[in-house]
């Protein structure tokens, strides 16, 4: 269980909360990049001046999707799970139902679904739209083959 003490400052408990920790702050960073990419590229706006209805549905559609999966990772796996409790010596069950029976790595998915909307609706049609889309896409591709 994390704790804060204000004489000794942060305490992490267990591996996997040190690990949740550290994700979060990660997710933090990621949003920070995302986010200052659209404000300095809308010229000081994170918000398109001339929005695409299709992007912004479609966009909203793949965030959304993105989201479900991500929550679906979540509820079949709890916290100890989702951030590698096995590899910390608890036991967990290998999960074979939605959405592993329809994907090998759920959670990169839908964190990609949810990158890939935010950018359709936030920066296209501008010709750098896809840009820090791609690059993720690597970036989890990589993550997802190395986790085999």
């Amino acid at each position: 269980m994390w704790t804060y003490n204000f004489a000794t400052g942060p305490s992490l408990s267990t591996p996997v909360i040190a690990l949740q920790k550290f994700f979060y702050g990660f997710k933090m960073i990621q949003l920070a990049v995302l986010a200052g990419w659209c404000f300095y590229y809308g010229n000081g706006s994170p918000f398109p001046t001339d929005p695409n209805p299709l992007a912004l549905a479609l966009g909203g559609t793949l965030i959304l999707a993105g989201q479900f999966l991500n929550l679906s990772v979540f509820y079949r796996l709890g916290s100890t799970g989702v951030f590698y409790g096995n590899q910390f010596g608890y036991e967990i069950e290998w999960c074979k139902e939605f959405p592993f029976s329809l994907l090998d790595h759920p959670q990169y998915v839908g964190a990609l679904l949810s990158i890939w909307g935010f950018f359709l609706a936030i920066r296209f049609p501008h010709p750098d739209w896809y840009l820090l889309p791609m690059l993720e896409t690597v970036y989890y591709t990589v993550g997802a083959h190395f986790e085999q």
